[in-house]
């Protein structure tokens, strides 16, 4: 089953789409898009290590009733406090982010946009 899926993917003119809020079609994202996504995820993955750092002194009874299963539940619930801030504005690094990877894109697009000129 993952075969077919991983052969789908892999497909030429497969790329990530976002919905559109009000038409319902997907459309490609768009590179601003996707550095925005990117972004937010870093941001999420750092929220994860900060939030799963401040879990690890806490031992228990607690919300997880203490147990086996505790360590694999609280981190269920650090990776989701983590995306939930991200998506909310997090601690703004995903902004400084995301401009980095624009200014890094507009970089390497620069010499590729210039026009070459003849000498004569």
């Amino acid at each position: 089953m993952a075969a077919p899926l991983a052969s789908a993917l892999s497909m030429p003119g497969m790329m990530p789409t976002s919905v559109g809020a009000k038409s319902g079609i997907a459309r490609p994202q768009t590179p601003q898009e996707k550095a925005r996504t990117a972004a937010q995820e870093f941001e999420a993955v750092f929220l994860n290590t900060m939030f799963s750092e401040m879990f690890t002194g806490i031992d228990g009874e607690g919300p997880f009733g203490g147990g086996a299963g505790n360590g694999v539940w609280r981190s269920f619930l650090t990776d989701e406090y983590a995306k939930s801030f991200a998506r909310a504005g997090g601690i703004g690094l995903a902004d400084d982010v995301y401009r980095t990877l624009l200014a890094q894109q507009e970089a390497i697009a620069a010499p590729r946009a210039a026009p070459a000129t003849a000498t004569p």
